[in-house]
């Protein structure tokens, strides 16, 4: 084990080490002290906003309850506790606080660790047992391993979502089972519209980033002949391969590894790239955000190559990014004109998610005036 991947701690007067893991790649924290249900809450606050962290061993359900009271710390925090909250002066300022934001609370919430035995187990009482849930996100086990508790409690909760599957309307009410760090279709309005695009040719597809492969089967039921999905993510490629078969579209679906394009041209060349022009801060976030809306002009520069004569383009895309100040509609439209594409059509459709409807959302103003559209695009 490198030392980035190896956490120290003392523990009984004697020295102990163990695999660190965390799926948004922070490193082990440098201070560590052992904790158990006697810690306060206030304690175990001003510990973790100094970085100090602390590793449970207490009652499980105990230490759920004390990162329920950090919450609650973290989301009051000594701005809204005084009630003089600065207002941002900008759209883009107003997503980049709340960016910094959720990075202090991630921080500090993270700093709540447990241990996990070498076939995943919780050694901790009353800790449900998660050892299926962990072998699906890491892998097979191998060694002892301290994680924090709340980057756990999110692999149980996918693994839920997993199990039961995000129900698809656009397939006809069948689901599409989301692996660990693979983003879910919950927005559905998306796969609507490709669901309801007029479609070029029903020979060959492209589906470029897959993900889960929602978007590949849903061409796939749309008549499709043949549709060959890419990604370059493990996780996505499994999930995607293995929705494909739930589906019983193996013989219609490929799944290829890729950066982008696989090899020659189609008729119809699909994607549907991250967002918002932003680092992400784990897996999971890079369905959300693109840094230098790197894919989203990878796509768009290599589909003239990829298209065949006659061919189509679609390009889904949410207007958040606009209405955030990160990216104008003209740098959108110029990014076509530079990779020599015209524009032929363009469906729109407004997002139903909570989120855009609740005034309270730091982003409100926003999401309330987002439309997502797929855009039809041809070689000029």
């Amino acid at each position: 084990m490198s030392t980035q991947q190896v956490i120290h701690w003392t523990e009984d007067g004697r020295a102990h080490t163990a695999h660190w893991r965390s799926e948004s790649g922070a490193p082990p924290p440098r201070r560590v002290e052992v904790a158990d249900d006697r810690m306060a809450a206030d304690l175990a606050y001003r510990l973790s906003c100094e970085g100090t962290a602390l590793l449970w061993r207490g009652d499980f359900q105990g230490a759920r309850q004390l990162l329920s009271a950090l919450a609650r710390r973290v989301d009051r925090g000594p701005h809204r506790a005084r009630g003089r909250r600065t207002p941002a002066e900008s759209p883009a300022e107003a997503f980049h606080q709340h960016r910094r934001t959720q990075s202090r609370r991630a921080r500090v919430l993270g700093m709540l660790l447990v241990p996990l035995d070498g076939d995943f187990g919780v050694p901790l009482r009353r800790a449900p047992d998660v050892r299926e849930a962990c072998r699906e996100a890491y892998g097979p086990a191998s060694r002892p391993s301290v994680t924090s508790l709340r980057e756990l409690l999110g692999l149980i909760g996918a693994y839920e979502w997993r199990r039961k599957g995000v129900e698809v309307p656009a397939l006809g009410g069948d689901r599409v089972h989301p692996h660990y760090g693979v983003f879910s279709p919950v927005r559905g309005e998306y796969v609507d519209l490709v669901a309801e695009a007029p479609l070029p040719s029903r020979e060959l597809a492209f589906d470029i980033g897959t993900g889960t492969g929602v978007l590949a089967a849903v061409l796939a039921r749309r008549g499709i002949a043949r549709v060959v999905a890419t990604d370059q993510d493990a996780r996505a490629l499994a999930c995607a391969r293995e929705n494909v078969a739930r589906l019983g579209l193996s013989g219609q679906v490929e799944v290829v590894e890729a950066d982008l394009f696989p090899p020659g041209r189609a008729p119809l060349v699909v994607c549907n790239p991250p967002w918002v022009p932003a680092r992400p801060s784990s897996p999971a976030e890079y369905a959300v955000y693109d840094p230098g809306s790197r894919m989203l002009h990878g796509f768009l520069d290599g589909l003239a190559g990829h298209l065949a004569p006659g061919g189509e383009g679609w390009l889904i895309l949410s207007d958040l990014a606009e209405h955030l100040g990160l990216r104008p509609r003209a740098e959108l439209l110029a990014a076509f004109d530079a990779a020599g594409l015209r524009v032929v059509g363009r469906l729109d459709t407004r997002p139903v998610h909570p989120r855009a409807l609740d005034p309270a959302d730091p982003l409100h103003t926003a999401r309330a005036a987002e439309v997502t559209s797929l855009w039809r695009l041809t070689a000029a």
